[in-house]
């Protein structure tokens, strides 16, 4: 088997994975939740009350900016442990659908050794239900109509949207 025959294998493999919700990738650790001696993802209590605070911040009108200035004016450290969250990161924990109890999977693309967003080059795989929800639905879909709005430039208004 050539490499390039090996690497169409296991990209094939990862797929068959992401399609019938049996893949690892589903279960890997987000800020608000630990991985559990099964394997499972379980709320973190603790850091899940930093996520709904985030979420509501956000909601209530408050940037990016405040949001992390807040975070550290409590003392509470960035999912690296940092003492500073960043706006990239509180950017895409609003953009996480792991916190309504779903997975995307399939969001990014790689192809010839670069990785890039996947805007409907291939299907992405949804799977509904795999942990206990930190943020409901309608918390979730709001955020990301206020980012929209929030946005001025179409590109990043297209980014933003819910793909699935």
């Amino acid at each position: 088997m050539s490499a390039i025959e090996k690497s169409e294998a296991i990209r094939a493999g990862l797929r068959k994975g992401f399609q019938n919700g049996t893949s690892k990738m589903a279960l890997r650790k987000c800020y608000g939740y630990d991985v559990g001696a099964d394997g499972e993802l379980v709320v973190n209590p603790d850091e899940a009350t930093i996520v709904r605070w985030i979420f509501e911040s956000y909601l209530n009108g408050e940037s990016l900016g405040k949001i992390a200035a807040g975070l550290k004016e409590r003392g509470i450290p960035s999912p690296t442990g940092k003492p500073k969250w960043n706006r990239e990161t509180l950017n895409k924990l609003l953009s996480n659908e792991k916190y309504t109890g779903q997975v995307l999977l399939q969001k990014t693309v790689s192809a010839g050794g670069s990785q890039f967003k996947n805007d409907g080059f291939m299907a992405r795989c949804l799977i509904a239900d795999t942990h206990e929800a930190i943020i409901a639905d309608e918390i979730f879909e709001a955020v990301q109509r206020e980012k929209i709005e929030r946005t001025n430039s179409p590109e990043s208004k297209l980014s933003t949207q819910r793909l699935f």
